[in-house]
C-alpha cells in the first residue's frame, strides 16, 4: 500500500476510534452529539475508502518471474557492419532502459539477433506474429498466461510473462520478452514501434550485405 494511502487509512481508523470512545464515555446523548457522531463516522469511512481506492489506482508492481536461460549476445554470421551496430545499439537500449529480459530479431526467415536471456531453440513465427504482420502494428501480450498460442514464444525464452511483437514490414519481426506481467509501458511500446521502423529501413538499405536468406515468410494463412 502506498504511503499516502496508508496515512489516509490510519487517519480514518483513528477518527472512528475516537468517535466511538467519545460516544461511550458521554454521560448524555443529545441530538447534537448524535449528529456529530454520524458525521465523524461518515468521515472515518470516507478516509478508509479513499485509502482503498488509492491502493487500486496505484497497483503493486508484479514480481519478476524466474526465467531460465543463459545471458548472451548472438548475431548471425556475415552481417553488414552498419546493421550489426544498429542491432547492438537498439537491443542494448531495450535491455537496459526497459523491463525487457530478452530480444529477438528475425528477417527473411533468419534470426539475426538474440540478446539477453536466450536459448538455442529454433524460432518459428506463429499466428500471433502473422497477425502483427497482417495488421502492420505492434501486438502486446501484457499477461501471456491469458493468451492462447503463447507457446509460440517459448523458443525465444520459455515462460515469458509478457511479450511485445512488432513487424518489420512483411519480412520479419522484433520480439521483446519482459521480466514480469504488464511490465512494458506506453513509452516502451512507442519506442519499439519507432526503432522497428528504423531497423526495417536499415535492413532494406543493406540488403546486399545480408547473408543468403531463406524465402521471405508469407503473412496470413
Amino acid at each position: 500500500m502506498p504511503g499516502s494511502a496508508r496515512l489516509s487509512l490510519i487517519a480514518g481508523v483513528l477518527v472512528l476510534t475516537l468517535s466511538l470512545v467519545n460516544a461511550l464515555t458521554a454521560g448524555e446523548f443529545p441530538p447534537s452529539l448524535q449528529r456529530a457522531e454520524v458525521l465523524a463516522g461518515l468521515s472515518a469511512v470516507g478516509l478508509m475508502l479513499v485509502a482503498v481506492l488509492w491502493t487500486r489506482a496505484i497497483p503493486r508492481p508484479a514480481e519478476a518471474a524466474q526465467l531460465s536461460g543463459e545471458q548472451g549476445l548472438r548475431f548471425i554470421e556475415g552481417l553488414d557492419e552498419a546493421l550489426t551496430l544498429e542491432l547492438a545499439w537498439g537491443s542494448h537500449q531495450f535491455l537496459t532502459a526497459t523491463s525487457a529480459a530478452s530480444i529477438l530479431v528475425m528477417w527473411d526467415g533468419q534470426v539475426l539477433l538474440r540478446r539477453g536471456l536466450i536459448t538455442a531453440d529454433s524460432f518459428v513465427p506463429g499466428p500471433i506474429c502473422q497477425r502483427a504482420t497482417q495488421r502492420q502494428e505492434l501486438i502486446s501480450l501484457v499477461k501471456t498466461a491469458l493468451y492462447p498460442g503463447r507457446e509460440e514464444f517459448d523458443p525465444v525464452l520459455p515462460g515469458l510473462p509478457s511479450v511485445m511483437v512488432h513487424p518489420l514490414g512483411q519480412r520479419g519481426w522484433v520480439v521483446l520478452g519482459g521480466w514480469s506481467e504488464r511490465c512494458f509501458t506506453r513509452s516502451d511500446e512507442r519506442w519499439l514501434a519507432g526503432w522497428s521502423e528504423r531497423l526495417r529501413r536499415t535492413l532494406d538499405s543493406v540488403g546486399a550485405g545480408l547473408p543468403v536468406s531463406l524465402p521471405a515468410p508469407q503473412s496470413g494463412s
